[in-house]
């Protein structure tokens, strides 16, 4: 993190998960598992292990928790938070709630929480915590030295460590493509923006994709003028394109503009603002840059070659469906191999890969099914393919679609604006996918996944009971409308003649 630390809750969650005073451990003979990479999947992969009680060693060359405690999920949500406060009290007088005067948000306050937070959540992906559960943590830069041997560098002199498997889930970093000036100007990244204590008055963000419009309509809510560059015809493009357009909708009612099939040529930096220069003459000016245009696996610096472990600078390290490298003693999990880069993503890969390496497991990452959500107001969740992603592959599929605006519950919150969508098999009604839009989606979304996993379909969805009134009603709905498919024309008629005898 940049500037770290700025202030005592920084120095708190540093002291949790890369303490000043660590010392590295005497290497204790061959390890059962070495982890390479303290984030998610690797946390998740070294508690495993030791929890089965193999040897475990586990080596980090900057922070305890990885991107999603430091610089990912934890300090984005708390950001998302913040400013879904102030666009609630903005919006109190439709709901009867009068306030004395305009909101004010007091942006560093916002932030300060935000930092709190994080740290108050660092003693659980702790090097203390990790040594508790019988984890060697070496604190340095891993880098392979062999097939089997891993070498560290830390502050007190350098260990060589010895595997018997090793699993490398170093992560991904923000990908800040080669835009002449961008460099020179400054830009702000995941790894930076949640170091702000002063809000930008204009913010551009390049991409359009859903940390983009996450941070975005962020930080519009929290008072800054912000704009989205994206080179695509439109937002969010491997989403879902009605819910992509409500959410377009959505943000542009929170003040977001989108210059939409952009392309950014070049940047310069005059006096504290940055100058954006786009394709065809646009100009654009903002305090701030931030670039969200994807991560790339971080493979640099790890001695792969060394290891005999194949990778490629822009897809990571190449794995087969059982997570295994090139080198049958290495495995890896998480952003550094996956082009699904979520944390839960990374979770269940490591559990994937974890048991492949230990037990010579079977386990196939191509059998997880992996859903996401995009954390905007609405949010926008999906699992499995889109509609057009479906059709495109030439599945027969059939939509059902039930909008919040018919949903007792989202009417009586003021959330209208959303639905809960499903594709099942053409002549069945087995799930294929789902996509909800609504504020809660992704805690909606969790029914429509476990169906999807279990093979329930529409039709014994439709009989789960829900609790009246509640948004997720709604997908209880979608088994209505599909069980209404089944009584056609002719069996219409047969069920009149039937009613008719029983008239007498």
């Amino acid at each position: 993190m940049s500037g770290f630390p700025v202030g005592p809750h920084d120095a708190s969650l540093l002291a949790a998960v890369h303490p000043a005073d660590w010392e590295n451990p005497q290497p204790a003979g061959r390890y059962d598992l070495l982890v390479l990479g303290a984030g998610t999947a690797g946390l998740v992969a070294a508690a495993g292990a030791a929890g089965l009680g193999a040897r475990v060693a586990l080596v980090e060359r900057h922070l305890m928790g990885g991107d999603c405690l430091n610089v990912g999920c934890v300090p984005s949500k708390a950001l998302l938070r913040a400013a879904r406060a102030a666009a609630d009290v903005r919006a109190a007088e439709r709901f009867g709630v009068r306030l004395g005067g305009p909101v004010e948000v007091d942006f560093a306050a916002a932030m300060e929480r935000l930092r709190r937070l994080r740290a108050s959540l660092a003693p659980h992906d702790s090097a203390a915590r990790f040594r508790s559960l019988g984890v060697d943590v070496f604190l340095g830069d891993g880098r392979f030295a062999g097939r089997d041997a891993l070498e560290v560098r830390g502050r007190a002199g350098d260990r060589t460590l010895r595997f018997a498997r090793a699993l490398i889930a170093t992560g991904a970093h923000p990908a800040v493509p080669e835009i002449p000036g961008l460099q020179q100007a400054g830009c702000l990244t995941n790894e930076t923006v949640f170091d702000l204590v002063d809000r930008p008055a204009r913010l551009a963000v390049l991409g359009g994709g859903p940390l983009g419009c996450e941070l975005a309509q962020a930080f519009a809510r929290l008072g800054s003028r912000v704009t989205i560059v994206q080179s695509a015809a439109r937002l969010l493009p491997r989403e879902d394109s009605d819910a992509a357009a409500l959410l377009a909708a959505a943000l542009a009612r929170d003040g977001v503009q989108a210059r939409l099939s952009a392309t950014l040529e070049r940047v310069e930096r005059r006096g504290d603002v940055r100058v954006l220069h786009l394709r065809g003459g646009d100009v654009l000016q903002a305090e701030a840059l931030l670039v969200a245009v994807g991560r790339s696996p971080q493979v640099q610096g790890l001695g792969l070659d060394a290891a005999g472990v194949a990778c490629d600078p822009r897809e990571g390290v190449c794995v087969d469906d059982r997570l295994r490298t090139s080198n049958p003693r290495i495995f890896a999990a998480g952003d550094v191999c996956s082009s699904r880069k979520f944390t839960h993503a990374a979770d269940f890969l490591a559990r994937t890969a974890l048991r492949n390496a230990l037990f010579a497991g079977r386990a196939r990452a191509s059998a997880l099914l992996i859903p996401h959500c995009t954390y905007t107001d609405p949010e926008v969740a999906q699992v499995g393919p889109t509609e057009e992603e479906a059709r495109a592959a030439g599945l027969r599929v059939r939509a059902f679609r039930e909008d919040l605006a018919g949903v007792d519950r989202a009417r009586l919150d003021g959330e209208t604006e959303g639905f809960v969508k499903v594709l099942v098999r053409e002549g069945g009604d087995r799930l294929v996918a789902a996509t909800i839009v609504a504020r809660h989606a992704g805690e909606m979304l969790p029914e429509l996944t476990l169906a999807l996993q279990t093979g329930v379909g529409l039709q014994r969805l439709g009989g789960v009971i829900h609790s009246y009134p509640t948004q997720a009603e709604a997908i209880r709905r979608l088994g209505d409308q599909w069980n209404r498919t089944r009584l056609t024309p002719r069996a219409r008629r047969w069920l009149q003649r039937w009613l008719a005898l029983r008239r007498g």
